[in-house]
């Protein structure tokens, strides 16, 4: 099968906004300013949902609601001909350190975490064109500084046989600002990808992660 690697525009929607302690689910004010390690900001303890509406604005605000926990589900409506989105295991936060100090907890500048992932599909014969979205959060570390923070992120198509079949990528920001130390992102894109004879659609996967290749990651 050809892989097939599309170039979408790039269509993030960027918002930072505060947030009272008592939303952060476990993630109080007081853990933002002190050392923490990379599981610290409590997020090793949210699960990724999955929204119906791929919009931006759907989407940033299921980020901003507090996750519940519970497993990654398909949402309601989408048809199962559409393959499934889901994060790469243990990829969907990513800790950012100061330069030559990685994994010490006071060194922490930002942590970002995807939350919420959604999808729909278009099938013309035996191409597929999803339009997926995903939407997060980035917190502040102890030495986080105000000012943008960008992240990188990746998604691939998986076959049956889990080999990649299209890879996509974008980038989400957030401008941070020091008494407002959470902020939020929403990004939609579209890939396309060919099902091989035979198989369906609903066989295929879809998955997004963090990359572990930015400056300072940890």
């Amino acid at each position: 099968m050809q892989s097939v690697a599309k170039p979408i525009r790039r269509s993030a929607h960027v918002l930072a906004v505060g947030l009272m302690v008592t939303a952060l689910g476990g993630c109080g004010l007081p853990s933002l300013t002190s050392g923490l390690g990379p599981g610290g900001f409590g997020g090793s303890s949210q699960q990724t949902s999955q929204v119906q509406s791929v919009s931006e604005e759907q989407l940033l605000s299921a980020a901003k609601a507090e996750v519940t926990g519970g497993t990654t589900t398909s949402a309601s409506g989408i048809s199962p001909g559409c393959p499934k989105f889901e994060v790469w295991p243990r990829d969907n936060n990513l800790t950012i350190y100061m330069e030559g100090r990685v994994g010490d907890s006071l060194a922490i500048r930002h942590r970002g975490e995807i939350t919420k992932t959604a999808r729909e599909c278009v099938v013309d014969g035996s191409r597929v064109t999803v339009k997926y979205g995903i939407s997060g959060r980035v917190l502040l570390g102890p030495s986080g500084v105000a000012g943008p923070v960008t992240l990188p992120v990746h998604i691939f198509v998986t076959d049956a046989k889990r080999e990649k079949v299209a890879t996509d990528a974008m980038q989400v920001s957030v401008d941070m600002v020091m008494d407002q130390p959470i902020g939020y992102f929403s990004a939609v894109q579209s890939i396309s990808f060919d099902v091989a004879q035979g198989a369906r659609p609903g066989e295929y996967e879809m998955f997004v992660a963090f990359d572990r290749k930015a400056p300072g990651a940890g």
